[in-house]
């Protein structure tokens, strides 16, 4: 197997889950047939959940990885006072769970946006895989640190203070997320409500229905109920970029 390639596949491990995310997930093509046997044996693939559906609250102590498979979640947190904040949308192919890391157990909640599939991955059963099969702990760590440098998006986007800065940032890394994933970039369905979405950017329903009227009006995009296509990508970085003291 190893003259063949350098790196073999998750998605060759489990047949079961052909299109599964795991499939970013890369090993050295010289682990064992033993050592597939174990990695098989960690990954557990949950039900189908529907929107709706929670897949870990704020406080559980039984840490774990999800992988999402298919569909989409949002994270929030529970404020003193009742009310939620929103502080991410995870699509296919990326990993939620990271918080459950912490004593403490998950530090927030994870919420179906529409059906879903995840593969489950505890922390404990993964750690003790990643130490015997060569290769794995890295790529775990390089895949772990891209997602924290992913969730460091949304307080620098919270700096902006113009909302459309805020909105062409969210819109131009998601474009982003979706082409790493072999996705057209240019094309986006939006999972989450406006509602949901101007909670995450820190902005009112209208102001976020204003924005997308305004984006449609100059060309950089073109704005379907919940379906959005760039039409000028290099406009939309611009209007991500902007300094907050430039007026628009």
């Amino acid at each position: 197997m190893g003259s063949v390639s350098n790196i073999v596949n998750l998605r060759a491990l489990r047949q079961s889950c052909a299109d599964c995310a795991l499939n970013q997930l890369c090993l050295p093509a010289s682990i064992g047939g033993n050592d597939l046997d174990r990695l098989d044996h960690v990954v557990k693939q949950r039900p189908a959940l529907e929107r709706g559906d929670i897949l870990f609250h704020e406080g559980l102590k039984q840490p774990a990885l999800y992988i999402v498979r298919a569909g989409s979640l949002k994270t929030y947190v529970t404020l003193p006072e009742g009310d939620v904040q929103i502080l991410g949308f995870h699509i296919a192919g990326e990993l939620v769970g990271l918080d459950g890391l912490s004593e403490e157990g998950h530090r927030c909640t994870a919420e179906v946006l529409e059906r879903t599939t995840v593969c489950e991955v505890p922390f404990e059963s993964l750690s003790e895989v990643a130490a015997k099969v060569p290769g794995l702990q890295q790529q775990l760590f390089r895949i772990m640190s891209r997602e924290f440098s992913r969730e460091l998006e949304h307080p620098v986007m919270m700096g902006r203070k113009q909302a459309m800065s805020r909105l062409a940032i969210f819109l131009r890394s998601l474009s982003a997320r979706l082409g790493g994933i072999g996705h057209d970039p240019l094309e986006i369905t939006l999972s989450m409500s406006r509602q949901e979405l101007a909670n995450y950017l820190g902005l009112v329903i209208e102001t976020v229905s204003r924005l997308f009227s305004r984006m449609q009006t100059l060309g950089v995009l073109r704005v379907d109920r919940r379906t959005l296509r760039i039409l000028d990508p290099a406009a939309l970085a611009m209007l991500a970029e902007k300094a907050d003291d430039e007026s628009g």
